[in-house]
């Protein structure tokens, strides 16, 4: 989700941007809103922006030549609802742009579009989706965080496809050579990122059982599944 500095061009990055937007003002106006009608979540809001912060800006090698991250954004979603990610998520992508010199400020409304808006959307749809059927709270997670990581990275390969097509074979050409490029370490890393969410989740579901009751998790059941993960 890390598109470097100027990689993208201008009509692209300003085209994300644009289309950024809207969704990362409706995301501060709620995590004001989240902070002033709940003020025992902010130390959930803060440890989820944390484990944002931490998972994706870890960079991991691929044997491809490329690279790979999480994005720490699915948890959030889950607990907060996707548009408080889009807030956070926007905060977390400046530190690392100015800080760490991971992605950029002219690519920053495309990285936010796949990490801050397309993931924590997939999360949220596939574990209310999964919950839907009964399926276990800590499996939904499971499967929802992993889902948010890869189409995260589906979604940089559609940017990335959509700036720079394949010469022959076009957009869909672009796609899945960039996709390619990701999937080696991009599946597992999904995976693991997956089991992190869920022990995440197991930790506070011992450590801040009134908070998570009050965003809507049923006590019994989450301290009942998270015991028998």
């Amino acid at each position: 989700m890390h598109i470097a500095e100027g990689f993208l061009p201008p009509g692209h990055a300003v085209a994300w941007t644009v289309a950024a937007a809207p969704f990362v003002v409706h995301g501060a106006r709620q995590v004001v809103k989240l902070a002033k009608d709940k003020p025992e979540s902010r130390l959930l809001l803060a440890a989820a922006g944390a484990f944002t912060f931490v998972l994706s800006a870890i960079k991991l090698p691929s044997v491809t030549g490329s690279s790979s991250h999480a994005t720490g954004a699915g948890i959030g979603a889950i607990l907060f609802r996707p548009p408080v990610m889009a807030f956070l998520a926007t905060i977390v992508l400046i530190f690392q742009a100015v800080l760490l010199a991971h992605g950029g400020l002219t690519t920053l409304g495309a990285n936010v579009f796949a990490m801050g808006i397309v993931g924590p959307w997939a999360a949220y749809a596939t574990y209310r989706a999964l919950r839907g059927i009964r399926v276990g709270e800590t499996v939904a997670i499971f499967v929802a965080v992993a889902v948010a990581n890869i189409a995260t990275y589906a979604t940089t390969s559609v940017q990335l496809a959509l700036a720079f097509p394949d010469p022959a074979t076009g957009l869909v050409g672009a796609f899945a050579k960039f996709a390619g490029l990701f999937a080696v370490t991009q599946v597992p890393l999904a995976i693991t990122e997956g089991i992190l969410a869920v022990l995440l989740f197991r930790t506070l579901a011992r450590i801040a059982t009134r908070e998570l009751t009050m965003l809507g998790f049923r006590a019994d059941t989450r301290v009942k599944e998270a015991n028998h993960v």
